[in-house]
Protein backbone atom coordinates (compact mmCIF):
# COMPACT_ATOMS: atom_id res chain seq x y z
CA UNK A 1 0.00 0.00 0.00
CA UNK A 2 1.44 3.39 -0.93
CA UNK A 3 2.25 5.98 1.76
CA UNK A 4 -0.07 8.54 0.17
CA UNK A 5 -3.45 8.02 -1.47
CA UNK A 6 -2.31 10.40 -4.20
CA UNK A 7 0.04 9.62 -7.06
CA UNK A 8 2.40 12.54 -7.70
CA UNK A 9 3.82 12.97 -11.21
CA UNK A 10 5.71 15.89 -12.74
CA UNK A 11 2.58 17.53 -14.18
CA UNK A 12 -0.32 16.04 -12.24
CA UNK A 13 -1.48 14.64 -8.93
CA UNK A 14 -4.15 11.97 -9.15
CA UNK A 15 -6.24 9.58 -7.14
CA UNK A 16 -7.94 7.25 -9.62
CA UNK A 17 -9.21 3.96 -8.22
CA UNK A 18 -10.97 1.55 -10.58
CA UNK A 19 -13.11 -1.45 -9.70
CA UNK A 20 -12.84 -4.02 -12.50
CA UNK A 21 -14.81 -7.26 -12.78
CA UNK A 22 -13.52 -9.78 -15.32
CA UNK A 23 -15.42 -12.99 -16.07
CA UNK A 24 -13.68 -16.10 -17.31
CA UNK A 25 -14.31 -17.27 -20.87
CA UNK A 26 -17.79 -18.80 -21.22
CA UNK A 27 -18.17 -18.14 -17.45
CA UNK A 28 -16.53 -21.52 -16.89
CA UNK A 29 -15.82 -22.41 -13.27
CA UNK A 30 -12.03 -22.62 -13.44
CA UNK A 31 -10.82 -20.43 -10.57
CA UNK A 32 -9.80 -22.72 -7.74
CA UNK A 33 -7.87 -21.78 -4.61
CA UNK A 34 -4.56 -22.61 -6.31
CA UNK A 35 -5.46 -20.58 -9.41
CA UNK A 36 -6.52 -17.72 -7.11
CA UNK A 37 -3.16 -17.80 -5.31
CA UNK A 38 -1.31 -17.88 -8.64
CA UNK A 39 -3.40 -14.97 -9.88
CA UNK A 40 -2.48 -12.87 -6.85
CA UNK A 41 1.23 -13.67 -7.27
CA UNK A 42 1.06 -12.79 -10.96
CA UNK A 43 -0.58 -9.48 -10.07
CA UNK A 44 2.25 -8.73 -7.63
CA UNK A 45 4.65 -9.21 -10.54
CA UNK A 46 2.58 -6.92 -12.75
CA UNK A 47 2.69 -4.26 -10.06
CA UNK A 48 6.49 -4.49 -9.92
CA UNK A 49 6.85 -4.37 -13.70
CA UNK A 50 4.39 -1.55 -14.40
CA UNK A 51 4.73 1.43 -12.07
CA UNK A 52 1.37 2.81 -13.23
CA UNK A 53 -0.63 -0.16 -11.87
CA UNK A 54 -1.20 -0.62 -8.14
CA UNK A 55 -3.47 -3.43 -6.92
CA UNK A 56 -5.36 -2.43 -3.79
CA UNK A 57 -7.51 -5.58 -3.55
CA UNK A 58 -8.11 -8.76 -5.54
CA UNK A 59 -11.10 -11.00 -4.93
CA UNK A 60 -11.91 -14.12 -6.94
CA UNK A 61 -15.05 -16.15 -7.33
CA UNK A 62 -15.28 -19.40 -9.30
CA UNK A 63 -16.04 -17.68 -12.62
CA UNK A 64 -14.95 -14.04 -12.24
CA UNK A 65 -12.40 -11.82 -10.51
CA UNK A 66 -12.69 -8.37 -8.90
CA UNK A 67 -9.69 -6.05 -9.13
CA UNK A 68 -9.44 -2.78 -7.21
CA UNK A 69 -6.68 -0.92 -9.06
CA UNK A 70 -5.14 2.51 -8.64
CA UNK A 71 -3.52 4.12 -11.68
CA UNK A 72 -2.60 7.44 -13.28
CA UNK A 73 -4.62 9.48 -15.79
CA UNK A 74 -2.00 8.70 -18.46
CA UNK A 75 -3.61 5.30 -19.07
CA UNK A 76 -7.21 4.50 -19.93
CA UNK A 77 -9.17 1.86 -18.01
CA UNK A 78 -9.15 -0.27 -21.19
CA UNK A 79 -5.34 -0.13 -21.39
CA UNK A 80 -5.06 -1.05 -17.70
CA UNK A 81 -7.36 -4.06 -17.84
CA UNK A 82 -6.00 -5.24 -21.21
CA UNK A 83 -2.52 -5.31 -19.70
CA UNK A 84 -3.73 -7.19 -16.62
CA UNK A 85 -5.83 -9.70 -18.56
CA UNK A 86 -3.19 -10.53 -21.17
CA UNK A 87 -0.39 -11.16 -18.67
CA UNK A 88 -2.52 -13.12 -16.21
CA UNK A 89 -4.01 -15.31 -18.96
CA UNK A 90 -0.61 -16.31 -20.35
CA UNK A 91 0.84 -17.05 -16.94
CA UNK A 92 -2.18 -18.99 -15.64
CA UNK A 93 -2.21 -21.18 -18.75
CA UNK A 94 1.52 -21.82 -18.31
CA UNK A 95 1.25 -22.62 -14.59
CA UNK A 96 -2.08 -24.50 -14.69
CA UNK A 97 -2.41 -26.68 -17.82
CA UNK A 98 -5.66 -28.16 -16.48
CA UNK A 99 -7.27 -24.73 -16.86
CA UNK A 100 -6.12 -24.48 -20.47
CA UNK A 101 -7.69 -27.87 -21.11
CA UNK A 102 -11.05 -26.68 -19.71
CA UNK A 103 -10.91 -23.48 -21.76
CA UNK A 104 -10.10 -25.11 -25.08
CA UNK A 105 -10.68 -21.88 -27.06
CA UNK A 106 -7.32 -20.40 -26.06
CA UNK A 107 -8.64 -17.50 -23.97
CA UNK A 108 -8.79 -17.35 -20.19
CA UNK A 109 -10.85 -14.18 -19.94
CA UNK A 110 -14.09 -13.19 -21.61
CA UNK A 111 -13.75 -10.30 -24.04
CA UNK A 112 -15.71 -7.92 -21.86
CA UNK A 113 -15.31 -6.42 -18.42
CA UNK A 114 -17.04 -4.14 -15.93
CA UNK A 115 -15.31 -0.99 -14.71
CA UNK A 116 -16.36 1.60 -12.18
CA UNK A 117 -14.46 4.58 -10.86
CA UNK A 118 -14.65 4.70 -7.08
CA UNK A 119 -13.65 7.33 -4.59
CA UNK A 120 -10.72 6.38 -2.42
CA UNK A 121 -12.55 7.30 0.77
CA UNK A 122 -15.14 4.69 -0.18
CA UNK A 123 -12.52 2.01 -0.89
CA UNK A 124 -13.44 0.35 2.39
CA UNK A 125 -17.04 0.06 1.17
CA UNK A 126 -15.89 -1.75 -1.97
CA UNK A 127 -13.55 -3.95 0.02
CA UNK A 128 -15.99 -4.80 2.83
CA UNK A 129 -19.17 -5.25 0.80
CA UNK A 130 -18.04 -6.45 -2.63
CA UNK A 131 -14.56 -7.92 -2.72
CA UNK A 132 -13.90 -9.47 0.70
CA UNK A 133 -17.13 -11.54 1.03
CA UNK A 134 -16.15 -13.54 -2.06
CA UNK A 135 -15.03 -16.95 -0.87
CA UNK A 136 -14.07 -19.87 -3.05
CA UNK A 137 -15.92 -23.02 -2.07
Amino acid sequence: MPDSIYIHNSHNVSNLVYHFVCPTKYRRIVITETVDESLKQICEGIELRYDWITFLEIGADKDHVHFLVQSTPDYSPTKIITTIKSITAKRIFAEHPEVKKQLWGGSFWSGGFFVSLCRYRHKSTYTDKIIMPIKLK
